[in-house]
């Protein structure tokens, strides 16, 4: 069954980005680092110069998990500083841009983007977009509006040994509170990254674990 899944690189004191992100920044300063364990230092023989992903290993399977998603879901944030991903993420897969404003660049010529204002109704256009195939969640901002909506399934954090010290963190004091995970895969990757996988408890399964608490 499809599932809506985030993917997020994060430092080991909680942030997603460094200080000072923005436009032309997009990752803060020093965040560049948090993506290491995605690329090989090398760029692409297809002639775009784009960076290379790392194959094999780990990390390279958690790579290739991603990258075979069906739909991507992202906020504006994490969209627009981006450059917009040149209107491709990956593959050709639709993306959902989650805003309350009209877009801050040009999407004209991206037909595959599509921006909407509500987190259920972009994570249900995503799903069935993506059809049999997962949806890549990314951006602090929907990952957090989503599971307080009850729309995120799983979340998948790349725990990268490193303290930025400053910058976004990905659940900050206004995340949602009391939401329920079970911890499904612990992964040791390359270059010191850990990836845990967990899986968000919805409905009733939360609201035994609650009594449990209780009692």
């Amino acid at each position: 069954m499809s599932a809506t899944v985030s993917y997020m690189s994060m430092s080991l004191d909680g942030f997603i980005a460094g200080p000072d992100a923005g436009p032309g920044n997009g990752l803060g300063d020093g965040g560049e680092r948090l993506h290491e364990w995605v690329l090989t230092g090398a760029a692409n023989d297809d002639g775009t110069g784009t960076p290379a992903l790392v194959q094999g290993g780990v990390n390279g399977r958690i790579v290739d998990e991603f990258m075979s998603t069906g739909a991507v879901v992202a906020g504006r944030g994490t969209f627009e500083p981006a450059g917009g991903w040149g209107g491709d993420h990956h593959d050709g897969v639709p993306i959902f841009i989650l805003s309350r404003r009209d877009p801050g660049i040009d999407i004209t010529a991206w037909p595959l983007v599509t921006y909407l204002d509500d987190v259920g109704t972009a994570m249900a256009q995503a799903k069935e977009a993506a059809g049999d195939r997962n949806v890549l969640v990314h951006g602090a901002a929907v990952t957090q509006l989503a599971l307080a909506a009850g729309v995120l399934d799983e979340l998948e954090i790349h725990l990268v040994p490193v303290l930025l010290g400053g910058g976004r963190r990905l659940f900050g004091d206004q995340g949602p509170h009391d939401v329920e995970l079970d911890r499904t895969r612990v992964l040791h990757g390359e270059d010191g990254v850990t990836h845990l996988h967990f899986r968000v408890r919805h409905g009733v399964e939360a609201d035994q674990s609650s009594t449990r608490r209780v009692s």
